[in-house]
């Protein structure tokens, strides 16, 4: 028998855009161009092939689940950096373990927090919160895990950071795990300390854990986004009820990699490496080392942030009197304003060849109102280089002012 779990998961977003548009054709004459995907374009820096070849014999041995010491420490050392933390805040052999892409450690939260409803103290359901637009593992993490995914939504009226501090308190009791996303995905708001600090008291009132996938956290415009470890050092130090999860994918245009981290609360460390021990994918001792090198250079972030940067300011001068347009300070998404989301990714795709994404398809019914708050957005990738780029904003500014 198939697990009844997958029914309340519905079509995952790609298969559902791959659906709406295959009777759909492309406009003759013009190259098909897909921006629906949030995947960088951008090359890795050249040296991670050449740290991977210099250590090809590693290739022949089992990887420790926990990673190399030499792993975390270079993890270590860069968040200590990154967020100007306390000397020995973050310990290495403590506070980190390596994953292989957030998405993995991510649907492996529900599995670490969320207890079955015998388990709790009052025999109620666990819940999940998540900001809405979501990423659908968020979903699955609590679906997965016997828990209730709660939507929160996150929409121009809210700043699109969703308002958890508002849920009933009874929702809150109930409470085994809740997301961030920072930079938001795919609005690309970013949290300040206020914010988090708010988050993290909630948590630990209501006994929680806040897990932050702070994956954009190096893709900005202005200054740089805080975390939740710098607002947990501003807090005292505690890093009780957070963990931070990082990857390689956007930070160093290395998604093939395969590597990030989870760091924080080492109780909620020491259980999930438990889990990984049993469920999780052991990351090579080759990209490991690749993985060090890129934590220790910034020059190449610096970069491919420069080129973002550029990329948006192109945007603002093809859509920037557009309807709906609004340039956001973090992430490399655009998120539009179309009115009907569905509709416009049908006619950019058939006028324009520009394929996008439906923010609906990201999005799920709200838990108070039932009204999916992506109804009217679609979701653009803003990963290409410059000159496909301004060929699609320039496709996607006729269609949408035509």
């Amino acid at each position: 028998m198939i697990n009844p779990h997958l029914d309340q998961l519905g079509t995952y977003m790609f298969w559902r855009l791959q659906q709406l548009l295959e009777n759909e054709p492309a406009p003759a004459g013009l190259e098909p161009l897909a921006l629906h995907v949030g995947e960088p374009q951008l090359a890795p820096p050249r040296f991670v092939t050449d740290t991977i070849s210099a250590h090809d014999r590693l290739w022949g041995k089992y990887p420790p689940h926990p990673g190399t010491r030499e792993f975390r420490a270079a993890v270590a050392g860069w968040l200590t950096r990154r967020y100007d933390l306390p000397a020995g805040m973050i310990d290495g052999e403590r506070h980190v373990l390596p994953c292989a892409g957030t998405k993995e450690g991510l649907f492996h939260m529900g599995l670490l927090t969320v207890p079955s409803a015998e388990f709790r103290r009052d025999g109620t359901v666990p819940a999940v919160l998540m900001p809405n637009p979501v990423y659908q593992v968020y979903t699955g993490a609590a679906v997965f895990a016997g828990a209730e995914p709660v939507a929160v939504s996150a929409t121009a009226e809210t700043d699109f950071l969703p308002d958890y501090a508002s849920l009933d308190p009874a929702l809150l009791e109930r409470t085994a795990l809740l997301f961030l996303c920072n930079p938001v995905n795919p609005q690309g708001a970013v949290a300040d300390a206020d914010y988090i600090a708010a988050l993290i008291r909630l948590a630990r009132e209501y006994r929680f854990v806040a897990v932050f996938d702070e994956c954009y956290s190096e893709i900005y415009r202005g200054a740089p986004p805080v975390g939740a470890l710098d607002v947990c050092a501003r807090m005292g130090g505690s890093l009780d009820n957070v963990l931070v999860m990082h990857s390689l994918s956007k930070r160093s245009n290395s998604p093939g990699l395969r590597c990030g981290f989870v760091a924080g609360d080492p109780a909620l460390i020491d259980g999930y490496r438990t889990i990984r021990s049993y469920a999780g994918v052991a990351v090579p001792m080759p990209v490991l080392k690749a993985a060090e090198a890129l934590y220790a250079d910034e020059a190449h972030v610096n970069a491919t942030r420069a080129h973002y940067a550029e990329l948006f300011r192109m945007a603002e001068r093809i859509l920037g009197g557009t309807p709906g347009f609004a340039a956001p300070p973090g992430g490399f998404f655009l998120w539009l304003d179309a009115g009907d989301g569905e509709a416009a990714t049908i006619r950019l795709w058939r006028e324009a060849g520009v394929r996008v994404m439906p923010g609906a398809y990201m999005a799920l019914p709200d838990y108070r109102t039932g009204e999916n708050p992506g109804d009217r957005y679609v979701r653009v990738a803003m990963v290409h280089d410059a000159a496909l780029a301004e060929d699609a904003l320039t496709r996607i500014a006729r269609v949408l002012n035509g």
